[in-house]
């Protein structure tokens, strides 16, 4: 019977991951949010096409800092996604698949994101 003496290091807090690993599951978890603001999207948009009083209580919904940065949240998913999934179409390229490419351009779609999110949100 073979015993596995190797050390096991289980603790969550002190495993750093690279910047690709977070960025992987920021992508993931940007269209998980995405699929589950569809419901919310779809209603607030049938609300405001109903006609002047929808479009109205459409907009009120939005008036609240709450919801806007509910929306903020939904617009960094959006744009998020979008930006990995193009790094991801170039790396099925052969463009950044080595170490450092990889690296930057994770750290890119981690910059970015946010950035265009909130200049979205600031014009809107």
């Amino acid at each position: 019977m073979m015993t596995n003496d190797r050390p096991v290091f289980l603790d969550l807090m002190q495993i750093r991951f690279p910047i690709p690993a977070i960025m992987s599951v920021g992508h993931r978890a940007s269209g998980i949010l995405m699929v589950l603001a569809i419901p919310f999207l779809v209603y607030l948009l049938d609300l405001s096409l109903s006609g002047p009083e929808g479009f109205a209580a459409a907009k009120a919904v939005f008036s609240g800092w709450f919801a806007k940065l509910v929306m903020f949240v939904v617009l960094w998913a959006l744009i998020h996604h979008l930006l990995a999934g193009i790094r991801y179409l170039l790396i099925d390229f052969d463009i950044f698949v080595d170490k450092e490419g990889g690296r930057q351009s994770a750290t890119a779609v981690m910059v970015a994101a946010p950035v265009l999110a909130l200049i979205v949100e600031i014009l809107l």
